[in-house]
């Protein structure tokens, strides 16, 4: 169900800059992924995401957004399948690495094939693979919503945490 709201009822405009919105947003601590799928031609493909929520416990859903310029717009919103790999707290050069424009993401990456092709990092705290379900267009981004057809956890793992612009590790209190 879509509850549309009636075209005379909008949003003023906002009291702030993209800077401050961004640095505010930013002081919501967060876990850190690398979704991962497959290109049109069978190479893997990856980004660092920050914004990974749990929809819904029945059906399994989550959700997770990517800027609608993102290179890999394109074989996201065009492929079947994906993997949401949540990173543990020893792995702060990976999610560097998935996050930046240029290099070789791959290069030395454990991973395996899950149940759909979806690249499966090794050394995660939990992965989530996921039918592409649906996509909603909202402002620069588009939001992907995953049905999870198969997840694994490891019990005890830290996260890798980002907040304020930087990373940190979990520890309990």
């Amino acid at each position: 169900m879509s509850i549309a709201r009636s075209s005379s009822h909008q949003a003023g405009p906002p009291s702030f800059s993209t800077q401050e919105f961004r640095a505010s947003l930013g002081m919501f601590a967060t876990g850190v992924t690398i979704v991962t799928a497959r290109s049109a031609s069978g190479a893997p493909i990856g980004l660092t995401a920050n914004s990974f929520n749990a929809v819904s416990l029945q059906p399994p859903l989550v959700l997770w957004s990517l800027r609608r310029s993102a290179g890999s717009m394109a074989a996201f919103s065009n492929g079947l399948h994906y993997a949401i790999n949540v990173l543990a707290a020893d792995q702060q050069a990976l999610a560097e690495r998935f996050a930046a424009r240029d290099g070789e993401r791959w290069a030395g990456v454990d991973y395996q094939d899950g149940s759909h092709g979806a690249p499966l990092l090794g050394g995660v705290v939990a992965t989530f693979e996921c039918f592409n379900r649906s996509q909603y267009t909202e402002g620069d981004h588009v939001i992907f919503v995953g049905e999870v057809e198969h997840c694994s956890h490891r019990p005890n793992a830290s996260p890798l945490l980002f907040h304020g612009g930087r990373f940190y590790v979990e520890h309990p209190l």
